[in-house]
């Protein structure tokens, strides 16, 4: 497995993973799936974008970065990732969590933040404090799931 920067060729793969991380419903802030009409432009619209292929070049995770706020705050930046179902537990996250640090330094960024790493995504927040990164703390209920229950959200912080 490898990262690398996406290509357009990629990002059928991407949205498909992406929507699946939406639908489950226990991570992502986002309701809606991308679509054929936005996915292109959503991915495109990134500072970088990032994904794990394998040695024939299938997709099984991404990350997009971008900055978190604008002017005096522009230095700090922000990152989605997603593994596919059927790749999770093999280090694509990993590997994608470290690419996007190296990226987000290169492209100038100081600070990358996480505002919502749901409490019950155990994994997420094992490799986060793994890799380094600090919790800032805890927003109790920040998080409505699918089922409508409402669940504790972390923030991390890393230097870069």
């Amino acid at each position: 497995m490898r990262v690398r920067k996406y290509q357009s060729r990629d990002t059928a793969a991407m949205m498909a993973i992406w929507n699946e991380v939406v639908e489950e419903g226990n991570a992502f802030p986002q309701e809606d799936v991308l679509t054929d009409s936005n996915g292109d432009a959503f991915f495109a619209s990134q500072s970088y974008c990032g994904v794990a292929v394998d040695f024939a070049a299938n997709v099984h995770g991404l990350y997009v970065l971008h900055p978190n706020n604008e002017g005096r705050c522009g230095h700090i930046c922000n990152a989605s990732f997603a593994v596919a179902s059927d790749s999770r537990g093999q280090q694509v996250g990993e590997d994608l969590v470290k690419d996007c640090i190296v990226q987000a330094g290169r492209l100038g960024f100081k600070i990358l933040q996480f505002n919502a790493v749901v409490t019950t995504n155990m994994a997420a927040n094992k490799l986060y404090e793994k890799l380094g990164f600090t919790r800032l703390g805890t927003i109790p209920e920040g998080f409505r799931s699918k089922d409508g229950s409402y669940q504790d959200i972390n923030l991390y912080y890393v230097r870069l």
